[in-house]
């Protein structure tokens, strides 16, 4: 059942991560002044996967050395494993989808459709979003109740 909460631990989750993407899909869509339509949309992809696994990743393993900080433990390279491995699990496929398929998509039709660029990569960036987190958040509440 969902509820205020799950909604809320979601956004807590992926908002500095989406906060990075965005701003790197906006800043990489720039180059759509100096190569193709494709091109640029795949650049922005790449762009916005680095920025948002950079903040995911960081993230992460601040929030697992300072719960063993609290613990007066140390980061065990096995914990980061581990961790890898549930990143892995929580955004695998959806990933993959999402780089080779649907956000190339949605990057270079949407600005197309919209007859307006900028809005067409927010509009595009949104379609995206709603396809990766639909099936990121299934993966991530299915490895919560397995841990």
């Amino acid at each position: 059942m969902l509820t205020k909460s799950n909604f809320k631990e979601w956004f807590n989750r992926y908002k500095y991560a989406e906060l990075a993407s965005t701003s790197a899909a906006l800043l990489t869509s720039l180059f759509s002044k100096i190569y193709s339509g494709l091109t640029t949309a795949y650049l922005i992809t790449f762009a916005e996967y680095l920025a948002f696994y950079g903040v995911i990743l960081i993230t992460s393993y601040k929030k697992t050395a300072y719960q063993n900080k609290l613990e007066d433990r140390k980061t065990t390279f096995r914990e980061i494993l581990s961790l890898v491995k549930n990143l892995v699990l929580e955004f695998g496929y959806p990933a993959f989808l999402d780089f080779l398929v649907v956000r190339p998509f949605c990057m270079y039709w949407m600005p197309i459709l919209c007859g307006n660029y900028f809005f067409g990569i927010i509009l595009g960036k949104l379609t995206a979003d709603s396809c990766f987190y639909f099936f990121t958040i299934i993966n991530y509440e299915i490895i919560k109740r397995r841990n």
